[in-house]
């Protein structure tokens, strides 16, 4: 069933009656089990007791099994829609720094960020493996609230799905977003030309190795965590002081050198990288030599690529060191003509190497 709504205005009888109704579904029992995905009362309880009451907002309250939108309103806003969605699958749900329902909001609200789109409203569906601990739902949902204030946007409709033990593990997230972009921005690895500069917004890596330490199977003790943040406010920064960024995009999977590839490939550029200027946590450094793991391919969660103009790039670059999310922002990197298609690093020795996509994963099931 789903948890969703329109914004029509509902009389004040109904509302009682609604309010009244929640108040008598709670979830009784301590594991999830099928009966939670069945349809009936116990599912019920599970959306109103776990969901409804932590996302409840004046659409989601209305408990259709859609979410809908005055028009006007979004036009008011800007003049084009962004969409995306994501799942999550990270692997342990909690992890220092972060954990599961941060990183769905967080992620999902990035993704329509670094387009130039306002972020506004987002659906919340969760596959539930049988013998979950009720606990550990209540806890997600909740953290799922507080990312979603931080970021300001509205969790509005969704669904729950059961499945039999060992058919899953424990709790996989899939969250979908839209935004508005406003009117004259314009961001597309496209737009990227020779003689631009790369900027990242600080320390890459932080949540791959937080993820990889947290898993247990090493004996590494470290103080690494997630970079797990909502970057809305940092592009907000980011475009009111230039609104001409070329092209913007987060590092998630595959980390900075699959971002930087992308880029390469769609503009039919080439990009230089500088060793010494790409910021990474010296624990971070550690974990990966220990491991052969590279950081330029390790995950992150909360840093963003932007390519801008060399004749823009300090006022953007000192834009962003006066946020929170871009104190530690630098420039790494330049477009260059040639070679077409391929980001090169220059190393601290002075030679250079090619920076390539993975073939496979360093490490599965990050976000």
């Amino acid at each position: 069933m789903d948890f969703s709504s329109n914004n029509q205005v509902q009389n004040p009888l109904f509302q009682k009656m609604e309010q009244v109704r929640r108040r008598q579904g709670k979830v009784q029992d301590t594991h999830i089990t099928l009966a939670h995905g069945s349809g009936g009362k116990a599912m019920r309880d599970l959306i109103d007791d776990i969901f409804v009451s932590n996302f409840d907002n004046p659409i989601l309250s209305q408990l259709e099994d859609q979410a809908s939108f005055n028009l006007a309103s979004l036009l008011q806003q800007g003049d084009r829609l962004a969409f995306t969605t994501d799942s999550y699958v990270v692997d342990p749900l909690f992890f220092p720094g972060s954990d599961i329902g941060e990183l769905a909001v967080n992620g999902t609200v990035n993704d329509l960020a670094v387009s130039g789109a306002k972020p506004l409203y987002l659906t919340c569906s969760v596959i539930l493996e049988e013998g979950l601990p009720v606990e550990i739902l209540r806890r997600v949902a909740a953290s799922m609230k507080a990312a979603a204030k931080k970021a300001d946007v509205q969790i509005v409709t969704g669904d729950t799905k059961v499945v039999h033990r060992g058919a899953a593990d424990k709790l996989f997230i899939n969250t979908a977003g839209i935004g508005i972009i406003p009117r004259g921005v314009s961001i597309s690895a496209h737009n990227i030309q020779p003689g631009d500069a790369v900027i990242v917004n600080g320390e890459i890596g932080n949540h791959g190795a937080a993820i990889l330490i947290a898993r247990g199977e090493l004996a590494l003790e470290t103080n690494i965590e997630s970079d797990c943040q909502s970057l809305h406010s940092l592009v907000e920064t980011i475009l009111h002081a230039c609104p001409q960024v070329h092209a913007m995009r987060d590092a998630t999977r595959g980390g900075l050198a699959t971002v930087l590839n992308e880029f390469t490939l769609s503009s039919d550029v080439g990009i230089r990288l500088y060793e010494e200027s790409i910021p990474v946590r010296e624990e971070v450094n550690g974990v990966c030599e220990i491991l052969g793991l590279d950081p330029l391919y390790l995950a992150n969660e909360g840093k963003l690529v932007v390519v801008v103009s060399k004749e823009n790039a300090d006022k953007i670059l000192s834009a962003m060191k006066l946020h929170p999310a871009g104190k530690d922002a630098c420039i790494i990197g330049e477009v260059i003509t040639s070679p077409p298609g391929i980001v090169l690093l220059k190393t601290v020795f002075g030679a250079e190497r090619i920076v390539d996509m993975l073939v496979g994963d360093q490490l599965p099931r990050i976000c």
